[in-house]
C-alpha cells in the first residue's frame, strides 16, 4: 500500500499488477516550458479547480510532437504537488486495469490525475471501452478525487477512414454521423478540456534553445545556426530538438 503523503507519483506495473512508487521524479518547471502559455493557462486553470474541489474537466492534449504536451503534465505535479496533487502514470495497453486502480485511490484525500502518454488506438482495438466507462459511462459516479490527462498525436484517439463516413446525413441542416463516427467521437468527447498543440515556429524554437544557455558568452547567431542545423536534420523545431540539441554539446558552452 502506498503512502500517498510522502509518494506524489506512480506508474502501474502490469506484470505484478500493483503501483509502483516514483522516487525520482522529472524536475521540469512550468517556467521552462515556452510557446504554450494558452494552453499552460488553461489546463493550470483545470487542475487549480480540481484541487479546490471544484467541478473540473478530463483533459486530451492532442496535436504536433515535441512540443511539451507530456511535459506540460509533469510540470503540474511539480508545481503543485505540494498542495495535494497526485499523478498516476498508466500505459495504454493498461487501460483494463484502470477500474481497480481508480478503486484503489477513490478513498484518499489527495486529488489524482491518472496520465497516459501517447494515446491512440487502432482499428479493432478494444482497450478504449474501459476508458470510456471510467470517464463517463458505468452505473458508478467518477471519484471526485480522480481526473484522467492523456496526450496524443490524434484529436479523435480512433483512427478515421474514409469509408466511416458514407453513412453520415445531413438532415435538416443537421450532421447525423454514422455510428462508426460516432463511436470514434464519443470517446474524444468526454475529455471536456481538449487543447491543441502546434508545430512551433522558429523563433519559439530559438527561445527555447537560449533557455538551455543561459550563461552562454559566445556568438548567440552560431549558436542558433548550429541549433537549426541540428533541427534540419530532424525535420522538428520544437522543444524535445532544442534539447537534444543541447545535449548533443558535452558541456553546454561550446564554441560553435
Amino acid at each position: 500500500m502506498i503512502d500517498w503523503n510522502n509518494t506524489y507519483a506512480a506508474i502501474w506495473r502490469q506484470r505484478q499488477e500493483y503501483l509502483r512508487p516514483v522516487r525520482h521524479i522529472d524536475p521540469i518547471r512550468l517556467e521552462q516550458l515556452l510557446g504554450i502559455e494558452v494552453q499552460k493557462r488553461q489546463l493550470v486553470d483545470n487542475t487549480l479547480r480540481f484541487l479546490a474541489g471544484l467541478p473540473a474537466n478530463n483533459v486530451l492534449l492532442w496535436g504536433a510532437r515535441g512540443t511539451g504536451k507530456s511535459s506540460l503534465v509533469k510540470a503540474l505535479l511539480n508545481e503543485y504537488m505540494h498542495e495535494g496533487l497526485r499523478l498516476i502514470e498508466v500505459d495504454k495497453q493498461d487501460l483494463l486495469y484502470l477500474p481497480e486502480i481508480v478503486d484503489e485511490i477513490r478513498e484518499h484525500r489527495q486529488r489524482f490525475v491518472i496520465y497516459c502518454d501517447d494515446l491512440s488506438f487502432e482499428a479493432g482495438d478494444s482497450l478504449y471501452k474501459p476508458l470510456k466507462s471510467v470517464l463517463e459511462g458505468s452505473i458508478e459516479l467518477p471519484p471526485d478525487n480522480v481526473l484522467f490527462y492523456a496526450t496524443s498525436n490524434r484529436r479523435h484517439l480512433l483512427p478515421e477512414q474514409m469509408r466511416d463516413n458514407l453513412d453520415t446525413l445531413l438532415v435538416d441542416g443537421e450532421v447525423h454521423y454514422s455510428d462508426t463516427v460516432e463511436e470514434k467521437i464519443s470517446l474524444s468527447d468526454r475529455f471536456g478540456l481538449r487543447l491543441a498543440f502546434y508545430p512551433q515556429q522558429t523563433q519559439t524554437y530559438l527561445d527555447i534553445v537560449d533557455s538551455y544557455f543561459p550563461d552562454y558568452r559566445g556568438d548567440r547567431e552560431l549558436l542558433h545556426k548550429a541549433a537549426l542545423d541540428f533541427a534540419h536534420t530532424r525535420a522538428a523545431k520544437n522543444g524535445r530538438t532544442a534539447k537534444q540539441f543541447f545535449n548533443s554539446v558535452s558541456d553546454g558552452q561550446a564554441g560553435f
